[in-house]
């Protein structure tokens, strides 16, 4: 029985939050829930430190910085579904000491809250949220919670917390790894009320009331049963009643100021940024040229008839006209068949972060180049050589449907998989060899290092790029570092070889003059792990120039509906070898299945071109699959740098845009403690478009992975150019996420 048990809560951590997020990709969204206006002190909408039931506006990702005696808490909030919050919180605790002996604690947390009622007249929203679930449990407690809109300026919540909300504060293992869900401990233990009351008293001011059982307390429990109490901060405050001010100077920044019973004071600042709510929503992309209607054939007669087609002159003639129009709307025309009722055009897009604003400019472009005897109209993409997908129009329906909504055309269009290799495609001239350059200043930015909890360091980039032929392309990278908090350094020491003392750290000398050094004992009994990710520092403070990425790629196009990679070289910062990639994307498909394997060593600290010994073969089998409503699911199954063996788990968010966050997660077969802390990895991805930004058509992108270790389980070769993200731009889910931009 106690078996049984143990498997279910097991079954319980591992699939139940993974079914829920799969489930809310699947599912239709229903009507909005109610939003809160006021983000407290762990990054939800909620009092001051309490939670209410309240919602931010869906796809909100913002953050928080709250400052008090007891705390510095640095929240990043993403709003994943209009009633799923997800909140990543790293804080300072003060008063508590880790092996770093500071005076304070650095730790992680993450936060899952789902509203599963709506307010309804009388009736309360409702909501259910797990705090720190992921965590050390500094933080963990659990909640149920109630939110009702007394008055268009008076809302009032009223929840029962468990946990830290009931001011039991959960017992935490010394020694724990953490980082896995506290399934155990759900719900149960002491339960007390909570409640907070909100009052817009201005259209920018809004203050709040709660009342709190938080004691900020931590327990510890030692390996021997001893229980440790440390307060944090100044401990319990001098009443249960917290008091706060938040100001809105903007419809994205926030500034708050709160009491904590009375003798503890704070500030915090909050931002929320909106894909739907661009600084630039219209744009500042130049109009497109509008669609030319046809003479009538009387006014035409020989190019109605088609006889045009006869003459040898006339396909290259209305090919280099083409061309350069299309350089101006930024595609390139890579190649162009032409019949007496029939065209096709295969473009690269190198503006827009949709695909489908390229092919609708095209269609626009092609009816006025083209003879009015061509009737069909085919746009094919082409990415690296590879021809992703074709768009089949009548040209009368682009002369018929420009000026109605986009949703028109599409249904009048017919996306099919391209042909790789037509024969009657004639290629445009002078386009092979092909170079590009930039040169721009980098920023790179490391966290979540308790001893440095931000590094940076910034300098000169220059990437370049040789396309010899279409999908045979030469690209490197080269970096002068200008100044910055990045040094180089060793990794940490295991406690059981340093004496029991955690926290010391190899120097670099040290490190390298012994090669055992470079395989992790996380304890004497534990089996030793190649350091594949957790001597990352060791690769940073270069003075000298570094070469983060030189590489030959070859993308090519065995049938319609698969695609294949094979990169050769400097692949990443730390890595060089050979990757191979083979993918099955239909273009109508939403499921995509790829493998690829790599054999890789490991690049030298100091020497561009040096390896170290470390050589090792990895290799996965994926699955993806596309949401109608923008999320998608990814499955990797296979080997990693370190060995060992598992699976990676990653739902993502895409926006029409161009935003996307996604979130992630990878169990191998490494036991907890092999893993050290953390027990698994993990953590979150976000990438916007420059486009969002700046206003002006782009398909840059600037973007981030947060994790909050950085370990040697479950970690994977960086290699650039990826074959899935590269195909599904032009294909039907993607595609047609974006469709609206068609007439743009």
């Amino acid at each position: 029985m106690r078996a049984h048990s143990i498997l279910t809560r097991r079954l319980l951590a591992s699939t139940a939050p993974a079914l829920l997020l799969i489930g809310l990709a699947a599912g239709p969204a229903r009507t909005d829930p109610m939003i809160g206006d006021v983000m407290n002190s762990y990054g939800l909408a909620g009092g001051v430190e309490t939670p209410t039931a309240e919602m931010l506006p869906d796809a909100t990702l913002g953050g928080t910085v709250s400052y008090n005696k007891a705390a510095r808490r640095h929240d990043v909030v993403f709003q994943l579904h209009p009633r799923l919050t997800t909140v990543l919180r790293y804080s300072r605790v003060e008063g508590i000491n880790d092996h770093n002996e500071l005076g304070h604690l650095w730790d992680r947390s993450f936060d899952l809250r789902f509203q599963f009622l709506d307010e309804d007249g009388w009736r309360p929203a409702m909501a259910v949220g797990l705090q720190d679930f992921l965590g050390t449990g500094i933080y963990s407690g659990e909640y149920i919670v109630a939110t009702n809109t007394i008055t268009p300026r008076l809302r009032a919540s009223l929840g029962v917390g468990w946990g830290t909300l009931a001011g039991d504060p959960r017992l935490i293992k010394v020694g724990d790894t953490g980082g896995k869900p506290n399934v155990d401990e759900w719900f149960r233990g002491k339960a007390r009320p909570f409640g907070s009351v909100t009052w817009q008293a201005t259209d920018k001011l809004r203050l709040v009331a709660e009342y709190s059982n938080d004691k900020y307390l931590v327990r510890n429990v030692f390996p021997n049963g001893r229980i440790e109490e440390i307060p944090q901060g100044d401990g319990e405050p001098g009443s249960k009643l917290n008091l706060g001010a938040y100001y809105t100077f903007s419809p994205s920044y926030q500034v708050g100021l709160y009491t904590i019973g009375g003798d503890m004071f704070g500030a915090q600042f909050s931002f929320a940024l909106n894909p739907r709510n661009a600084p630039f929503p219209s744009g500042l992309e130049k109009a497109p040229a509008p669609v030319k209607p046809r003479p009538a054939p009387s006014a035409d007669p020989e190019g109605w008839s088609g006889a045009w087609s006869a003459d040898p002159t006339a396909q290259p003639a209305i090919q280099t006209a083409l061309a350069g129009a299309l350089k101006d709307e930024g595609q390139i025309l890579e190649s162009m068949s032409l019949s007496g009722n029939r065209a096709e055009v295969r473009i690269r897009n190198t503006r827009y972060i949709q695909q489908s604003e390229a092919v609708g400019r095209t269609a626009r472009l092609m009816t006025r180049a083209l003879p009015p005897s061509v009737e069909t109209l085919v746009i094919t993409s082409n990415t690296d050589g590879m021809a992703t997908s074709s768009v089949v129009l009548k040209r009368s329906d682009v002369e018929r449907l420009e000026n109605t909504e986009a949703g028109r055309i599409a249904s009048a269009s017919q996306l099919v998989d391209a042909d790789p290799r037509p024969g009657d495609l004639v290629t445009t001239p002078g386009l092979f060899p092909r170079f590009r350059w930039n040169l721009a200043p980098y920023l790179e930015i490391g966290l979540f290092d308790p001893q440095d909890p931000l590094r940076y360091e910034t300098g000169a980039q220059l990437k370049a790029s040789y396309e010899i032929m279409p999908g045979l392309i030469v690209s490197g990278t080269v970096r002068q570092r200008a100044f910055g908090s990045m040094e180089q350094r060793g990794p940490g020491i295991p406690a059981w070889l340093n004496g029991g003392e955690r926290g010391d750290h190899y120097t670099p000398e040290e490190y390298v003059s012994d090669p055992a050094n470079e395989y992790y004992q996380a304890c004497s009994t534990c089996s030793s792990i190649p350091r594949v990710r957790s001597d990352t520092r060791m690769y940073t403070g270069n003075d000298s120039p570094t070469i983060p990425e030189l590489t030959l790629a070859w993308y090519a196009q065995p049938t319609e509906a698969v695609y294949s990679r094979v990169t050769v070289g400097l692949l990443e910062r730390a890595y060089g070898g050979v990757s191979g990639e083979l993918l099955w994307k239909p273009a109508n498909s939403p499921l995509a299945l790829g493998a690829e394997i790599n054999r890789v060593r490991k690049r030298d600290f100091e020497d561009v071109f040096a390896f170290r010994d470390y050589e090792v073969t990895t290799g996965h089998v994926s699955a993806y699959y596309e949401f109608a409503n923008g999320f998608t699911a990814q499955l990797d199954v296979g080997k990693y740098l370190a060995g060992d063996k598992g699976a990676t788990f990653t739902l993502t968010r895409e926006f029409a845009n161009g935003w996307r966050v996604g979130a992630f997660a990878t169990k191998t077969d490494l036991s907890d403690e092999e893993f050290g802390e953390g027990s698994f990895d993990k953590g979150i991805t976000i990438s916007i478009p420059v486009s969002w930004a700046m206003g002006t058509p782009s398909r840059d992108r600037a973007g981030s992975t947060l994790r909050s270790l950085s370990r040697d389980g479950g970690a994977r070769v960086n290699v650039d150019g990826r074959l899935y993200d590269k195909v599904r731009d032009a294909q039907s889910v993607k595609l047609y996420q974006g469709w609206g931009r068609f007439w743009r």
